[in-house]
């Protein structure tokens, strides 16, 4: 079976947030797949960021897939409005609440794609019973909270783990944390086709030129 094609998905957590709207767009036109929300709640994960309401102000400015990642709990209460609000994914993490079979139901229901997040210190086999209603799931490269952490090497492992329990199911395998254009190879290596990068694309220079190498790197590290 072929390999899934490379996603690169920048994410907005490492953006400028006083032209939000500006760097959708400048990420867009760079060549970005998805656009990454990364949704914390100061509970779940020791941070605040985003709401509803931000996404629904980001989604005129870009076609793109709007791939919301809920660091919240619970997270069952602000599904639909994560919805409304214009998300076309949303992902939650296995930890954050005791019915993810549901959840991920209701994610579905609402005719989005669903996702499932692990942290680094949470196994694979938490979502082993949930594949058949994910399209999506999500490994965690740092612990949740905070961007511009570095990646930890023995997710490479878990990665590969993952995919071989997905097996032949059409899941997308996301990386968040710690991805650059020397890591993209590693993970890809490893398994996964959607690579979040926040600090690597938003903090340089050429946000184009960012997206091509990290994507370059991930595809030759498929082909590894």
């Amino acid at each position: 079976m072929p390999p899934r094609p490379i996603l690169i998905a920048p994410s907005i957590l490492a953006a400028d947030f006083a032209r939000l709207g500006e760097e959708i767009r400048a990420i867009d036109a760079a060549g970005c797949d998805w656009v990454h929300i990364d949704v914390m709640d100061g509970h779940f994960v020791p941070n605040i960021t985003f709401g509803p309401a931000v996404v629904a102000a980001i989604r005129p400015h870009t076609n793109k897939m709007l791939d919301v990642h809920l660091m919240i709990a619970p997270a069952d209460p602000f599904l639909e409005a994560f919805a409304t609000a214009g998300a076309d994914g949303i992902t939650v993490h296995a930890e954050a609440g005791p019915h993810l079979d549901r959840t991920l139901q209701a994610i579905r229901a609402l005719g989005k794609r669903a996702g499932v997040a692990i942290n680094p210190g949470t196994s694979e086999t938490a979502i082993e019973h949930v594949l058949d209603r994910v399209d999506l799931v999500l490994v965690m490269t740092v612990n949740p909270g905070f961007g511009g952490q570095a990646y930890i090497p023995a997710m490479g492992e878990k990665i590969a783990r993952v995919k071989r329990m997905i097996g032949a199911r059409k899941i997308d395998i996301q990386v968040d944390g710690g991805v650059t254009r020397e890591t993209a190879a590693v993970v890809a290596a490893a398994g996964a086709n959607v690579l979040v990068a926040g600090a690597a694309v938003f903090k340089a220079k050429d946000y184009a030129v960012t997206i091509a190498a990290i994507r370059t790197a991930a595809v030759a590290g498929q082909g590894a």
